[in-house]
C-alpha cells in the first residue's frame, strides 16, 4: 500500500469522504527539510468543498532544522489515483519524500511559488 503524507486539506474529514469515500486512518509525522507556506485556491469548487481560500503548501529548503507537521496515511492504489486527481486541480505535483519516522511517502507540493505564511 502506498503511503501519503498530508499537511493540509486531505486531513479534513469532509475532503476525505468526498475524495476517497471513507475516513482515513493516519498517524502524525513530519516532513523534514521543508517549510510551510500558503497557496491561493483558484477553483471555486475547491473553495466551496473545503471552506478555505488558501491551500497549505510545503516548499523544499534542504535545511535539516525545517519541517512540516502532518499526517501519514495508508492508501490503496485507487485512492492514490483519486488523490492525484484532486490535487492536480490545484496545480500540485506528487513527490516521494523520506519522513522524520524514516518512512517514504508521497507528498503533494504546489508547482508554482507559494505565498508566505501569515
Amino acid at each position: 500500500m502506498p503511503l501519503l503524507f498530508s499537511y493540509g486539506i486531505l486531513q479534513q474529514p469532509n475532503v476525505q469522504l468526498s475524495t476517497f469515500g471513507r475516513l482515513l486512518d493516519g498517524r502524525a509525522d513530519t516532513l523534514p527539510a521543508y517549510e510551510p507556506g500558503l497557496v491561493r485556491i483558484e477553483d471555486p469548487g475547491i473553495v466551496a468543498a473545503s471552506g478555505r481560500t488558501h491551500h497549505a503548501n510545503a516548499s523544499f529548503t534542504g535545511r535539516v532544522e525545517s519541517g512540516v507537521n502532518g499526517t501519514v496515511f495508508d492508501l490503496t492504489d485507487a485512492e492514490l489515483a483519486a488523490a492525484d486527481d484532486y490535487e492536480r486541480r490545484a496545480s500540485y505535483a506528487r513527490v516521494l519524500a523520506t519522513l522524520a519516522s524514516g518512512e517514504q511517502a508521497w507528498v503533494y507540493v504546489h508547482t508554482a511559488a507559494p505565498q508566505a505564511a501569515p
